[in-house]
């Protein structure tokens, strides 16, 4: 029989993921206590300013690409690889629709407004891909610090008032993302302690974050509606990166 589960352990491993899904679940409260009385241009300013820092937070991230060399291959160049086969995966995998439809049938067992899914899909992408999410959900777990998570959990609180406002309920069942992925990260990064000694600087680590950036981007060019970039389906070059770059370093 292993040990039992100490609850101050597993509090202190996830307490980033937690204090998120607070966050999200009052700002999305908030974006639907305003709902209904904010004129439109000041809804649409409000997503306005979700996606223009989307953009900037996208950008600095993806950033990251330019260190995450392994052998001989520049960064920029394993991050385009892990992105467009990944992207080729999702659209076969239909990561995209799947996604959806999960939004959909969330729409439909708690009766939730038109635009449901679209609130659900962005804010899940822009939670769950957004910043600092990985290394902060492995640090967390690795050391029990979760400051990076409460900086996450600020920015994200803040963000979904404005997509609550805009899309409704659907925002707020993001939560159920956040829980299951984040938290999954922060529960299993104890096990990568010796096989990543110093997160913040592993080149796998650094891929998957300029990956996710590159993402990120995609969704603020979508909330700022200047084209459809079809961002889930890129969701498999997240797994994909760390692969890619330890492939080029075998090659060296």
């Amino acid at each position: 029989m292993g040990d039992a589960v100490d609850p101050v352990e597993l509090w202190t491993r996830t307490s980033g993921t937690w204090i998120n899904a607070a966050t999200v679940l009052a700002g999305t409260l908030a974006g639907l206590a305003l709902r209904g009385r904010l004129p439109e241009r000041m809804q649409r300013i409000m997503v306005q300013g979700v996606g223009l820092m989307s953009i900037f937070i996208g950008m600095t991230m993806a950033s990251t690409l330019g260190r995450a060399s392994s052998g001989r291959i520049d960064g920029v160049v394993l991050g385009l690889l892990a992105l467009v086969v990944g992207g080729l995966l999702g659209e076969w995998w239909r990561v995209e629709e799947v996604l959806e439809g999960a939004g959909d049938w969330l729409k439909r067992r708690f009766r939730g407004g038109g635009s449901f899914t679209e609130g659900f899909v962005a804010a899940s992408l822009l939670f769950c891909v957004g910043p600092l999410t990985l290394i902060g959900s492995i640090n967390n777990g690795l050391t029990g610090d979760a400051t990076l998570l409460v900086i996450k959990a600020t920015l994200d609180g803040l963000s979904s008032i404005a997509l609550a406002s805009v899309f409704g309920i659907g925002v707020g069942f993001s939560i159920l993302v956040i829980l299951g992925y984040q938290g999954g990260v922060s529960l299993a990064a104890g096990l990568l302690a010796q096989a990543l000694p110093d997160p913040a600087n592993d080149p796998r680590i650094l891929l998957v974050t300029g990956v996710g950036g590159v993402m990120i981007l995609g969704l603020g060019i979508n909330l700022l509606g200047l084209t459809r970039i079809r961002v889930a389906s890129f969701l498999p070059g997240l797994a994909l990166a760390p692969i890619v770059s330890m492939l080029a370093a075998w090659i060296g």
